[in-house]
């Protein structure tokens, strides 16, 4: 191996163009392909922009010629000469009509065999290529996941700057808080048996900082959340976190908006049209039976309980005496492609959502057959039939249950598996909205309180704040999230900013004085001294990189993720520590049984 020397690299390999040609160039990066012909060798150089090829030949200094022929595949090399057109062009790659004729090369580091090939859409398991992430990252097609979340970043911090936003850290080491999901803790070795958290998210910074006067405040925030995973979700994430006062909903989702259509216009160039459409939480749910619902294909949800409200169909008559609902979905002209056979696995489907159960009819243009119309009357059937729209070459599937929660998890879940499985929608459509109104608290059967659904200090619509105490259920919240094709992408609210009510909300939710206290008492004590009207949302970063970059996972967009287990497979993170650092921290290891 060889050292640089004052040798350096003058050109990434795409900014070589045709226009160089007789130019002198240095370029820098791996050998991906080499060919030895005998009397000319041909090397493939990959940096972290492109490809570009070398050409050994017999004018290339011999001492040169002799280091080429012991070049592989992953060799790091630096090389100088001179552009040239290439005899024959390669159209696939965009340096492909020049080369570079050498003069000189540095052999600067040597490799062993890879264990596997570093090109796109390489055959290879996942826990392989997050083993060796390093040679995983060197593929092009893994570069442009973080390529695109760097350009994203960019454009977000110029244009929430260009906007009056100051970009502002907030603490690492936090205050472990309740109501939120399972935190991640870190004991304090200066303060024995005490311990921080690490934050779910700047929430209440954010909203301090409006209290001080900066009254529009970003930043590009890590989060931690000691929960399962799953393909949209890591241990650790990203969000561009976003507060501002003096402010309503619309204003904040208006602001939003303007950030979204940038960024979709620079990196896709695709015009995204504003403002998005506006959807009321309980109609998404009766609609598409999901609070993100994906509306590039049609396919509601239909409620067809006045159609069977006298039935004697014992299935549907235990739902209805119950409390809870039958509802269906129609999947138009499916009948000849939705065979039993598929339907019984969707079966499976709406009962990993609860469901016992799923009641179809086939109407195809020889017979109808169906699981449940033998049951009904003609009047019933003709009703159900009718209201629901269906017609010979649809297929009519039917979920009933005593909860209505189930019915619309089971048929949101089933519209999105048959849409996808049918591709009954465009993949290059970029469908936003706003799902608004949300409720502002949930029933917590388990823990038989209610808990919030968005968080403590989100401010109840202004006709429902009365109703806090007297009725929880019924009271509906300054609540928002923006939705991009099924995908929750980002969430806020218009937060509390009255002491009074703030208290008021606490003890709804169960806290104690004491508790109150304890947990939020520099909130309530912050707002004694004056605090503006504000609200805010956070997009999840790794999912709008994901969907910006058409990835099946966020992990396709962060450089070293974490697996199922949330560990780390390259560094093999989380690992033992030793006995003298655990004392330092006054912990002892026990064992779970």
């Amino acid at each position: 191996m060889e050292l640089m020397g004052n040798m350096r690299r003058t050109h990434y390999s795409t900014r070589v163009t045709e226009e160089m040609v007789g130019q002198e160039v240095v370029v820098a990066g791996y050998i991906a392909k080499n060919r030895d012909r005998g009397a000319v060798i041909f090397c493939d150089v990959r940096d972290t922009k492109g490809i570009i090829q070398l050409n050994f030949n017999d004018e290339c200094p011999r001492e040169t010629f002799e280091k080429a022929k012991l070049l592989r595949t992953e060799y790091v090399v630096m090389a100088k000469g001179v552009v040239a057109l290439r005899e024959s062009p390669n159209n696939n790659i965009p340096t492909g009509k020049i080369e570079i004729l050498v003069k000189e090369m540095k052999l600067l580091s040597k490799a062993d065999t890879t264990p596997f090939e570093i090109k796109d859409n390489v055959n290879v398991n996942d826990e392989l290529r997050l083993k060796y992430r390093y040679l995983d990252l060197r593929r092009s097609n893994a570069h442009e996941g973080l390529l695109l979340r760097h350009r994203l970043a960019k454009i977000a911090r110029d244009y929430f700057d260009a906007n009056d936003f100051v970009e502002i850290e907030t603490p690492i080491l936090v205050k472990s808080t309740p109501e939120g999901a399972r935190d991640y803790v870190v004991p304090s070795r200066v303060q024995p048996n005490k311990f921080f958290a690490l934050p779910q998210s700047p929430q209440l910074y954010k909203q301090l900082l409006m209290l001080s006067d900066f009254d529009r405040y970003v930043q590009i925030a890590r989060c931690f959340r000691d929960e399962d995973l799953r393909a949209d979700r890591q241990p650790e994430f990203t969000q561009i976190d976003v507060e501002m006062a003096y402010v309503d909903e619309v204003d904040i989702q208006t602001m939003n908006e303007g950030f979204i259509k940038k960024a979709f216009k620079e990196v896709l160039n695709v015009d995204v049209p504003t403002p998005f459409p506006r959807m009321t939480y309980q109609k998404a749910m009766d609609d598409y039976g999901s609070d993100k619902p994906d509306t590039r294909f049609d396919m509601k949800l239909c409620d067809v309980s006045d159609c069977v409200a006298n039935t004697e169909f014992a299935v549907f008559r235990n739902a209805l005496d119950n409390g809870g609902s039958i509802r269906c979905i129609v999947a138009k002209g499916l009948a000849d492609k939705l065979t039993r056979k598929e339907i019984d696995k969707l079966t499976d489907v709406v009962k990993t959502y609860g469901a016992k159960g799923l009641a179809f009819t086939r109407m195809t243009a020889d017979a109808t057959s169906s699981s449940f119309e033998k049951f009904l009357t003609a009047e019933e059937i003709a009703a159900l039939h009718g209201k629901c729209g269906a017609e010979t070459g649809d297929v009519i599937l039917v979920v009933a249950s005593e909860e209505n929660s189930v019915v619309y998890a089971a048929l949101g879940a089933l519209r999105l598996a048959i849409a996808k499985k049918f591709e009954l929608f465009d993949p290059d459509q970029f469908n936003f909205l706003w799902v608004t109104d949300f409720p502002l608290f949930e029933f917590d059967k388990e823990e038989q309180r209610y808990v919030a659904v968005h968080h403590p200090f989100t401010m109840p619509k202004d006709e429902d704040i009365d109703k806090v105490e007297t009725d929880p259920g019924a009271c509906r919240a300054k609540a928002y999230d923006m939705v991009l094709n099924g995908v929750e992408l980002g969430g806020g609210s218009i937060r509390i900013n009255n002491p009074e009510l703030q208290q008021r909300m606490f003890k709804i939710l169960g806290f104690t004085e004491e508790r109150m206290q304890t947990s939020f008492g520099f909130l309530i004590e912050a707002y004694k001294y004056g605090a503006p009207p504000h609200g805010g949302m956070a997009y999840g970063f790794d999912r709008l990189c994901m969907l910006m970059g058409k990835k099946d996972s966020i992990r396709d967009v962060i450089a070293f993720p974490k697996v199922q287990n949330a560990s780390e497979l390259m560094t093999g993170s989380p690992d033992t520590i030793e006995q003298k650092q655990l004392d330092e921290l006054y912990i002892s290891l026990v064992e779970k049984n």
